[in-house]
């Protein structure tokens, strides 16, 4: 998909906007996982999520080659939009996004105030994709998959800046929504010559990537009802589901109450709000204590873009209910 000096490029382009983002062992979280946990901290980008990593190369890519494009359009959960619409803005060049209506309320406004057209269409992720498709071609705009070599490229960074930081990780989790992470992952590591293993993790509510990685081919949902918005997808892309195929070792499945016992614990032992898709990979890694136990283990923290309303009602909600006291 890219070489090194692509992939350098790319760093280049993505370091001109904001600095690497921090990765630290946490004492605390090692201590619930009985091995080292070290936490890639992509929820301190400028838009709060990793994607405005691809975002950042895919609209260089567009000013350098494609300057007389009359807009992009795109659709989305909130990542992928505040990061072409924060990538955009610096070129002037108008964005529209396309959401299901009752997305993220917070997620909405952020992308409205990075300059995007915000329009509401269908009751998931794969309506609102398909409506936007069907817009570009009727707009003569320029429609963004959510999985495209210039996303993975640019989200790629971040494995490069994990890796070379801590070259003796055993062990990566990193959450899937449309693929882009863990591609990127996967492709950064085979390019350093990097030998850690990388897992990627579903919600059992939106499990279409880890049937497909089971069957060996596309495996279509009726549904992603997930309140992890980050992972909620219907329908893989095949070209991402080959490189998980040939990369990642497995696909972890957790339910929606791991994953907001995830969010407590990384509120409680490192002070870092996580957004659904960024708190599973530890999730998933509480599940394979057994199977990890005494490892470095890399977690990528992916967002902290959770609403408010949200984090009542599903975490903390769930907390008292449960019996569990947050301190």
């Amino acid at each position: 998909m890219f070489d090194l000096k692509q992939l350098e490029h790319a760093r280049t382009v993505v370091g001109a906007a904001m600095p690497p983002t921090p990765a630290r062992a946490w004492p605390l979280l090692s201590e619930r996982l009985g091995a080292t946990a070290i936490v890639k901290h992509e929820n301190h980008t400028p838009t709060g999520a990793f994607k405005v990593r691809g975002g950042l190369v895919y609209v260089d890519r567009l000013n350098r080659e494609r300057p007389g494009t009359l807009g992009l359009i795109s659709a989305t959960t909130g990542n992928h939009g505040q990061s072409l619409a924060y990538a955009a803005n610096g070129y002037r060049v108008p964005v529209t996004i396309y959401v299901p209506h009752g997305n993220s309320v917070e997620k909405n406004r952020a992308m409205r105030a990075f300059g995007a057209n915000l329009v509401e269409h269908g009751n998931d992720f794969q309506s609102a994709r398909e409506e936007a498709d069907r817009r570009a071609k009727l707009d003569g705009l320029e429609f963004v998959p959510s999985y495209h070599p210039d996303l993975v490229m640019g989200v790629a960074t971040y494995a490069v800046e994990l890796l070379q930081q801590f070259r003796d990780l055993d062990v990566l989790y990193v959450p899937i929504g449309q693929g882009s992470g863990i591609c990127g992952c996967i492709l950064a590591r085979d390019l350093l010559g990097s030998t850690t293993e990388i897992v990627g993790v579903q919600s059992t509510e939106a499990p279409s990537f880890a049937l497909s990685f089971a069957a060996g081919t596309v495996v279509r949902t009726n549904s992603s009802n997930t309140r992890a918005d980050g992972m909620a997808t219907r329908v893989p892309d095949a070209d991402a589901l080959a490189v998980i195929r040939k990369g990642a070792s497995r696909i972890v499945q957790v339910t929606d109450d791991e994953i907001a016992a995830a969010i407590r614990a990384y509120w409680t032992d490192t002070h870092n709000l996580a957004e659904g898709a960024g708190a599973a990979p530890f999730a998933a890694a509480l599940q394979e204590k057994n199977k990890i136990r005494g490892k470095r283990v890399g977690l990528i923290l992916t967002g902290g873009n959770i609403d408010l309303d949200l984090l009542k009602r599903w975490i903390v909600g769930e907390a008292v209910t449960g019996g569990e006291v947050l301190v």
